[in-house]
C-alpha cells in the first residue's frame, strides 16, 4: 500500500533563513519569505513576524519556485491499480514536484473533453497542479485528428500520442499546425516504430552479449529528423519528450540555432544510466526510449550544459510488480520517476558540478512552465506561494517500500542519493518530509 501524505492547510509562515533560488528572477540569496493566505507577503531578511505565523526553520535548505515535472502517467481512468491522480500527486509532492503535466496514453485516451475535466478535478483535491496533456489523434491510433479546440478549451496545455509518434507524416503536420492555432505544443515521443518492432533494449553489443532484441537509435533520430522538418515548414512548436540518442541532441541543437521553434526533455535515468545496467536483465532497467550508450548520456549531459535540453521530466510511468516480474521481453516498459528525481540532478548534475545550481534548478521550474505557456512560478511579493525546499547536502537510502505511489518499479531501490526534499507549499497547503 502507497504511504498517507499528510499536508496541512497552513494559512501563515515565516519560512527563515533559507538560501532563495528563483531563475526566474536571477535570485540567489539567503533570504526569509512571510506567507499569508496562499501568498507570499514580504521577502527580506530577518523578518520579524507575528506569534501566530508558523515558523519554519530553513537554514542551510535551498528554496526556489515549485518544481514542474510536464511528463508524469498516473494511468487514471484505466489501470487505477498501478496510480491514480491522487497517489501520484502524493508522489509529486514527495519528491518536490507542486506541478505536473499527466500523459494521454491511459484507457479511456485522453482524447474528450470529459476525461480531461475529470482529471483536473481529481487533480484540484490535491496539493498539485495538475494540467492534463491530450491525445493528438482519437484513442492515439494515428489516424484522425482528436478535436482539439475543444481539448483546449477543457484545458489541456498540450497534446501527445505519448508511447508512440504520430508515425503519419501528413497527419503529424496537421496536427502541428491545429495545436499552434491554440497556442499548444506537439509532444512528440520520437521513435519511427517500423525499425523497433520486438525490441526491448537499446541495440548495441550489450543486446548483443546478453541475447535480448534491440531498439535501433537511428528510430529516434529519424523522426526528430522528420519533426524538425515538419516544425520547419509549419512554424509551429514542437517538443521532442524524452530525447535520449547523441545524434537527436544534436539535430534539436541544430535546429534551435537556425530559430525554429522546437524544445526538448531528458528523464533522470537517461543521464544517469547507460545500458550496462540491463546486463542484469532487471525489467526496472526497460524503458522507452531504452537505457543508451555511454556516449548517448555524455551527450545528453552536454545539451543539458549548453542549454539545447532546457527540460528535466521523469516520464514517471508506474506498473504493478506482477507485470514487470515477467521475462524482459514481456515485462512493460517504464519505471517510476517522481521521487527519486530531486535526489538524482543533485547527485548526478549539481554535486558532481556537472550543472550548476540555478540551471538544474530552471530545468524543473522555469522552463517547462514557459513551454506550455503557463504562468510563471517566482518567489516574489504579492504572488502565490508555490514552493519547493530542500538540502543540497542531506544524504538517504531509496526505499521503495516506502514510496507514496502504488507502484514499485524503480532501479534506484538501495542507492544512496545526495539532495533530499524538506518540505512543500502550494495551495495554502505545506507538506513536510516525515523522513528528512
Amino acid at each position: 500500500m502507497p504511504r498517507s501524505l499528510n499536508s496541512k492547510p497552513l494559512e501563515r509562515a515565516l519560512i527563515h533563513g533559507a538560501r532563495l533560488v528563483d531563475p526566474g528572477l536571477q535570485l540567489d540569496q539567503i533570504l526569509d519569505v512571510l506567507i499569508e493566505n496562499g501568498r507570499i507577503k514580504r521577502v527580506a531578511p530577518n523578518i520579524t513576524a507575528a506569534l501566530d505565523y508558523e515558523r519554519i526553520p530553513a537554514q542551510d535548505l535551498i528554496l526556489t519556485p515549485g518544481w514542474f515535472d510536464m511528463h508524469v502517467h498516473f494511468r487514471e481512468p484505466g489501470r487505477e491499480d498501478e496510480e491514480t491522480v491522487a497517489t501520484g500527486c502524493a508522489a509529486a509532492v514527495a519528491g518536490g514536484f507542486t506541478g505536473v503535466c499527466t500523459m494521454p496514453n491511459t484507457s479511456p485516451t485522453v482524447d474528450k473533453r470529459e476525461i480531461v475535466e475529470a482529471i483536473m478535478r481529481q487533480g484540484g483535491k490535491t496539493m498539485v497542479d495538475v494540467h492534463p496533456v491530450a491525445a493528438a489523434t482519437k484513442g492515439r491510433e494515428g489516424k484522425e485528428l482528436a478535436e482539439m479546440a475543444e481539448l483546449a478549451e477543457a484545458g489541456a496545455v498540450a497534446f501527445s500520442d505519448d508511447g508512440c509518434a504520430i508515425a503519419n507524416a501528413e497527419l503529424a503536420r496537421r496536427a502541428l499546425e491545429y495545436a499552434g492555432m491554440f497556442n499548444r505544443p506537439i509532444i512528440e515521443h520520437a521513435e519511427d516504430a517500423s525499425m523497433c518492432h520486438g525490441g526491448a533494449m537499446n541495440e548495441g553489443v550489450i543486446a548483443t552479449q546478453i541475447g535480448l532484441p534491440g531498439l535501433p537509435s537511428v528510430s529516434e533520430d529519424i523522426m526528430v529528423a522528420r519533426d524538425l522538418l515538419l516544425a520547419e515548414y509549419t512554424g509551429r512548436h514542437v517538443h521532442v519528450a524524452h530525447i535520449s540518442t547523441k545524434n537527436a541532441v544534436d539535430l534539436v541543437r541544430q535546429a534551435q540555432r537556425r530559430g525554429l521553434r522546437v524544445t526538448c526533455e531528458v528523464t533522470p535515468h537517461h543521464f544517469v544510466l547507460t545500458h550496462d545496467a540491463v546486463i542484469g536483465y532487471d525489467t526496472n532497467t526497460k524503458m522507452n526510449p531504452p537505457l543508451r550508450a555511454a556516449e548517448d548520456v555524455a551527450a545528453v549531459i552536454a545539451g543539458l550544459q549548453d542549454d539545447t535540453i532546457a527540460v528535466i521530466a521523469t516520464d514517471h510511468a508506474p506498473h504493478s510488480a506482477e507485470e514487470k516480474e515477467l521475462e524482459y521481453t514481456a515485462a512493460p516498459f517504464g519505471i517510476l520517476g517522481l521521487e527519486t528525481a530531486l535526489g538524482l540532478i543533485v547527485t548526478n548534475l549539481v554535486q558532481t558540478k556537472k550543472l550548476a545550481l540555478m540551471p538544474a534548478v530552471a530545468k524543473v521550474t522555469a522552463a517547462p512552465r514557459k513551454i506550455l505557456n503557463l504562468p510563471p512560478v517566482q518567489i516574489k511579493e504579492g504572488g502565490p506561494a508555490n514552493l519547493t525546499l530542500f538540502s543540497l547536502d542531506k544524504k538517504w537510502r531509496v526505499d521503495r517500500n516506502r514510496f507514496y505511489s502504488k507502484s514499485r518499479n524503480t532501479p534506484f531501490h538501495g542507492w544512496e542519493l545526495t539532495g533530499q526534499v524538506f518540505g512543500v507549499y502550494n495551495k495554502g497547503q505545506w507538506w513536510q518530509n516525515p523522513d528528512f
